[in-house]
């Protein structure tokens, strides 16, 4: 049985079609009834088979009436469904990985008040990474070294909050919880702190640099510090920590601004006077000139006491008075003072953060009148109170009443055991 003769429109719609085989874009139909090209279309697939596809798949895909695209796509389902149009694979869902990996970032921070020797712990909580979960970074960090250790690891939620009780309730140095951002700006102080003295930080805290690499050293410290405040426990030496308790740190340099400070004109001088109340704090008792380095000045003021001169009192004042003049003017240069300034700042914003205004506004005005190159160090109450209480514990090792390990102000890496 012979296939009835095409119509006289569906022939010329044929005609068309195969004239336009090797076109790059679809022909143009003369007009006609939706019956005629689907007739043509049948005619067209019989005579050349799969050498049809690319014109029908032309014409489905930009021809300018929506029937003859629908009549395409017909003519494509039938050659499919006869094994001469290949079958179109489904688009391939992208594969996921069996652990997602989000980009680590900190999402909270806590900051221990400064010692003695410039060190101070932090805690910075990290988020992401492979696998997601918590990572706990402890930090100590010093002013004049740099990264002194670095511990911890993948902790729960619980846990956490069960170390933070137990800072709560055993420590005494202040802490505070502060912006993410600004504690990976200390780590990055740090770093570069690192890179210029010539020094590399310890190898515990290898595995935490990447967690650091975005950050820091261009970070701001202007970041939100708020929230809650903690305690760590001091001694008259260098503090000592477990792994992961916290304890002193990285103040920001004396030579930038700080958020609050005083213009040097603004410093009142009765409440600079009243200064070297500051190391009456609890916070301040392991604040210090490091005994070892006024050893020196030490043996020459226990001399001055113990001559059999008969001298007044005012006499020997004034050699106690001169000596420390001598120390101040040794042990505390312009890079010193630039330390104490930032150290000052620090503790003030701690001050600020725990509720003690009256101690933050005299840390200020301190660091402050240390920031003023034109004031003499010497003149400045604080500085000689600490240089006298270096003297002090200088005097107590040279007569054997304390060892000049645990009370060095000079920055030591923790012992592991």
């Amino acid at each position: 049985m012979t296939a009835a003769a095409p119509s006289d429109a569906a022939t010329a719609c044929l005609a068309v079609l195969e004239a336009a085989l090797d076109d790059a874009t679809p022909p143009m139909l003369p007009a006609g009834h939706a019956a005629d090209l689907d007739e043509a279309l049948r005619a067209l697939a019989r005579r050349h088979g799969a050498a049809a596809v690319p014109l029908l798949e032309r014409l489905a895909g930009a021809a300018p009436d929506k029937e003859q695209r629908r009549a395409a796509r017909r003519a494509l389902y039938r050659l499919e469904q006869a094994g001469q149009r290949p079958a179109r694979a489904a688009p391939a869902s992208p594969v996921r990985p069996v652990v997602a990996r989000e980009a680590e970032h900190a999402v909270r921070a806590w900051l221990s008040g400064i010692d003695g020797s410039g060190s101070r712990a932090a805690w910075i909580l990290f988020e992401g990474g492979l696998g997601g979960g918590l990572r706990l970074c402890s930090l100590i960090l010093n002013d004049e070294a740099g990264i002194m250790d670095a511990a911890g690891g993948p902790i729960a939620r619980k846990r956490l909050e069960a170390e933070l009780r137990g800072l709560r309730e055993s420590q005494k140095l202040p802490w505070v919880e502060v912006d993410g951002g600004r504690a990976c700006a200390l780590v990055g102080q740090a770093l570069a702190l690192h890179e210029r003295i010539g020094t590399v930080p310890p190898p515990e805290f290898a595995r935490w640099r990447k967690s650091f690499s975005g950050s820091s050293t261009v970070s701001s410290l202007s970041g939100s510090s708020t929230v809650s405040s903690f305690s760590g426990s001091s001694s008259a030496g260098a503090q000592k920590w477990p792994p992961h308790s916290p304890s002193g740190g990285q103040p920001s340099h004396g030579g930038q601004p700080s958020r609050g400070q005083l213009p040097a004109s603004d410093v009142d001088p009765l409440v600079l006077e009243r200064s070297a109340s500051l190391l009456e704090l609890a916070e301040l008792g392991g604040w210090f000139l490091d005994p070892g380095r006024v050893a020196t000045e030490a043996l020459a003021l226990l001399q001055a006491r113990e001559s059999r001169l008969v001298v007044s009192d005012q006499v020997k004042a004034e050699r106690e008075a001169a000596i420390i003049d001598g120390v101040i003017e040794a042990h505390v240069p312009a890079a010193a003072r630039s330390r104490w300034a930032g150290r000052l700042r620090e503790m003030a914003d701690i001050f600020g953060m725990t509720g003690r205004a009256d101690e933050a506004a005299l840390a200020r005005t301190v660091a402050t009148a240390l920031a003023d190159a034109d004031r003499s160090a010497a003149t400045v109450p604080f500085v000689r109170a600490l240089a006298a209480r270096g003297l002090e514990m200088a005097a107590e090792v040279a007569l054997g009443r304390a060892r000049l390990d645990e009370v060095s102000r000079a920055p030591s890496r923790r012992t592991r055991s």
